[in-house]
């Protein structure tokens, strides 16, 4: 069976190098991100470096896209093996005046778009004795700094998205593991080089990251890593 990884939340960060990563190992990869335009420019780049890969625009914060985006993917690329679920919502503003869609927003594209993805892909990943990769981040820990950080930010919505996200990791891991699927996540713990939020402290190297990722998929014998 020909190995198929779906990139959920594609960037120029953790999700094109593990894209890179598991491409290396002959993994077939689709990427999916809002942005049509950039997202052909990064399957192209992919392409470039021997990647099989193919663009596949998405809300991913909409189930029913997701769902049907999958399906496409399958009659594209094949059957899915392996899901890394990289998206997410920033933001989220002054939750003193933010608004109930803006909050629901964070919550769908964190929570509802991932187990959209994993319900779609769960057949193929359970003859496959599949995987689920998800990006984890340091703003889902209750913490008083963490949470004074997030206000100061500006990024409620991304704190409230990742730590329901966190939970669901571990739920996910509970459930699928009744199927023979893997559930596992790499909590981002600081600023990694080249991405949005990189104002040139970052220090975490995507690539690094990206190992992280391909070892615990390989090894399967831990749910949840801190990485930073």
């Amino acid at each position: 069976m020909k190995n198929t990884l779906v990139v959920c939340g594609h960037g120029p960060g953790i999700s094109d190098a593990v894209a890179r990563r598991f491409g290396r190992e002959g993994y077939g990869v689709a990427i999916l991100a809002r942005n049509a335009e950039r997202l052909s420019q990064a399957a192209t780049a992919l392409s470039q470096a021997g990647v099989t890969a193919k663009a596949f625009p998405c809300n991913l914060g909409d189930a029913d896209a997701v769902k049907a985006t999958l399906k496409d993917v399958a009659a594209a690329l094949g059957p899915i093996t392996t899901l890394h679920y990289n998206a997410y919502s920033g933001g989220g503003g002054d939750l003193a005046t933010v608004s109930a869609s803006d909050l629901r927003s964070a919550f769908d594209v964190s929570v509802t778009g991932l187990v959209a993805a994993v319900q779609e892909a769960l057949p193929s990943m359970k003859a496959a004795n599949g995987a689920v990769l998800v990006t984890g981040g340091g703003f889902a820990y209750y913490d008083p700094q963490v949470d004074a950080m997030a206000t100061n930010f500006g990024v409620p919505g991304l704190a409230l998205g990742k730590a329901a996200q966190h939970k669901l990791v571990g739920l996910l891991a509970e459930r699928l593991r009744q199927e023979g699927v893997y559930v596992g996540e790499v909590v981002v713990m600081g600023m990694v080089k080249g991405t949005a939020f990189d104002s040139g402290q970052a220090t975490l190297d995507a690539s690094d990251i990206a190992e992280r990722f391909w070892q615990l998929h390989l090894k399967r014998d831990v749910q949840s890593v801190n990485f930073g």
